[in-house]
């Protein structure tokens, strides 16, 4: 099969495509060939060397955890999905930028995604839907979104808004009317939040999602005056200290699946802000690290 590939730690100069032996599935594990392919924050981050005393891989390895195509091989064990079958889901940390991937968390991908739309989700549902739930009930709840506009955080508005939640999102605001109609209230970032909060949301602001890392937690903590109704997906570093919870993506299918049927009730659909093909993986991973992605970046495999 093809596949991206780097052989040592370093930048995009180091991904290439190559002929590389076919992966099979194992216990619980099924196999799809590919359609598309999502690149994430993580992606470039386990690439450059930068979190390899946290997620090491053994090299040569082929970048990416999500991915979305049609099942062909089928591990032992594995129930409720047959060969042919189009899905969406998580394999290892790495491994899904290749025609055939290995799966060990998935769902049925809803009819109304694209492809593209399906290979985004993955990721960033889960990440987003394992922060919310750490959050406790949304009904009737003001939620701010820190960090609104980018993948997890585009799916975090919408799942949001789907259990009745209230959702404040910050975001530059060139993606404000982007937020508006994921159906968030949009504000900008930084210096003076507080008191804009305190306009849109004379009530106050009850939970915080941060999804950014982008320094701001401590400031967040201080809007709700208590880090227990703050929860991060990204700030590692300040949350201990901050006493704030950390809700890390965990390949779960079960949460898969909720945001599969909230896509076939039209309720939520992965935000895709550019595609590119297999050959321009290494503008892919560029693009991510700049960083200010609205949505998802995703491979056309």
């Amino acid at each position: 099969m093809r596949a991206v590939r780097y052989h040592e730690y370093g930048g995009v100069e180091t991904l290439m495509v190559e002929q590389v032996p076919d992966p099979h599935p194992g216990p619980g594990e099924i196999r799809v060939r590919v359609a598309a392919a999502g690149v994430n924050p993580v992606d470039w981050k386990v690439r450059s060397g930068a979190v390899r005393e946290v997620l090491p891989v053994d090299l040569p390895a082929i970048p990416g955890r999500d991915a979305a195509g049609v099942v062909d091989e089928i591990g032992e064990g594995v129930r409720g999905v047959r060969v042919g079958d189009r899905v969406f889901g998580l394999g290892g940390v790495t491994g899904a930028t290749a025609e055939l991937a290995v799966l060990s968390a998935w769902a049925h991908a809803p009819d109304t995604w694209t492809d593209e739309e399906a290979a985004g989700a993955g990721l960033a549902s889960v990440t987003a839907t394992g922060g919310l739930n750490a959050l406790g009930p949304l009904r009737g709840r003001t939620l701010l979104i820190e960090g609104a506009a980018g993948g997890v955080g585009s799916a975090a508005v919408e799942i949001a808004v789907a259990r009745g939640a209230t959702v404040i999102g910050t975001a530059r605001e060139r993606n404000h009317e982007f937020l508006a109609s994921l159906g968030a209230i949009p504000t900008t970032y930084g210096a003076g939040l507080a008191e804009r909060l305190a306009a849109l949301a004379p009530g106050g602001v009850d939970l915080v999602l941060d999804t950014a890392a982008s320094g701001s937690l401590a400031d967040l903590v201080a809007i709700v005056g208590d880090s227990g109704r703050v929860v991060t997906v990204a700030d590692h570093a300040n949350a201990q200290r901050l006493g704030v919870r950390v809700a890390n993506a965990e390949n779960d299918s079960a949460l898969l699946a909720e945001a599969g049927d909230l896509g076939r009730q039209g309720r939520y659909t992965p935000r895709v802000e550019r595609t590119y093909p297999l050959e321009k993986i290494a503008e892919a991973h560029a693009d991510a690290e700049r960083g200010h992605t609205r949505g998802k970046i995703v491979i056309r495999v």
